[in-house]
This record gives C-alpha cells, sequence and structure tokens, in this order.
C-alpha cells in the first residue's frame, strides 16, 4: 500500500484532500468516478484493490456503450477516504479545481494481472463488466478502459 507518491504531491495545510492516515478494510470493495474541473476537465476512475483506490485520470469520462474504449491514464494511488472526498482544491495546489462525485458503488474483481485488470461494477450510472488494460504499444502510464 503506497500512498508516499500521493501525500508527496500535496500540502495537506492547503487543501482539503483527506491525508490518508486511516485504512478501513471492507468487505466489499468500491469504486468512485470523480469529476474533476482541474486545469483541463477529466474523469478520476478509481477502484479498491489492495487497501487503497488505484487511480487513472480518464480525459473523456467513461465508456458507457459496448465495446467503447477510452484512454486511461495511470496516476498516484489515492487512500480510501478519497471515495467520499468532494470539494474544491485550491489554486496553486495540485490538482486545483472543482471535484465531485459523479458514480461510486460496489466493485467486483474478476481477474487482475500485472498488465490488466477485469472487474464488476454496480453504480448508478456505470453497472456491468469493464477491463482496463495497458496495450503493449502504449506507454507503461497509458492504459485503455473498455466496456464489455
Amino acid at each position: 500500500m503506497s500512498l508516499g507518491r500521493y501525500k508527496k504531491k500535496r500540502n495537506f495545510g492547503k487543501t482539503p484532500e483527506p491525508k490518508g492516515e486511516t485504512v478501513k478494510l471492507r468487505k466489499s470493495p468500491i469504486f468512485v468516478v470523480h469529476e474533476h474541473w482541474a486545469r483541463s476537465h477529466h474523469f478520476d476512475f478509481r477502484l479498491e484493490i489492495e487497501g487503497v483506490l488505484k487511480s487513472w485520470a480518464v480525459p473523456k469520462g467513461p465508456p458507457r456503450n459496448l465495446g467503447e474504449k477510452r484512454l486511461a491514464i495511470k496516476v498516484e494511488d489515492h487512500p480510501l477516504e478519497y471515495a467520499s472526498f468532494k470539494g474544491e482544491i485550491p489554486e496553486g495546489q495540485y490538482g486545483a479545481g472543482k471535484v465531485e462525485i459523479w458514480d461510486q458503488g460496489r466493485l467486483e474483481v474478476l481477474e487482475k494481472k500485472k498488465d490488466s485488470i477485469h472487474f464488476s461494477l454496480f453504480g448508478k450510472r456505470l453497472k456491468g463488466e469493464f477491463s482496463l488494460f495497458q496495450p503493449p504499444s502504449f506507454e507503461k502510464k497509458n492504459w485503455l478502459l473498455m466496456k464489455k
């Protein structure tokens, strides 16, 4: 569980984001999608895996139609407390801008490998099977998010 990169990028005296000091493991993992109006508008796609929220920035938003693929850029892990975060990250801080919860719900990981995760989401907007995977020709941080 590595939150070192997350904590290094933030000044918790100035940002309302959670510090990630408490870890509550749940019986049923969760997912959350944040809509984020930062330097560029995007969606932050987060899956609870191994006690943290594994996170990807999805510029065009999560796919909603069968077979649709979206670029998902891997970012630092976030603490579980971030699942309920919404608000304004102040100017001058990493990720400055408005953050809202776009969707959230239960997550079921069906298969996890080094370069892919197959899972089901049970949210209000996102329902069904999805995959996150790294095509071999992509840069290390770039993945694809696909609605199955």
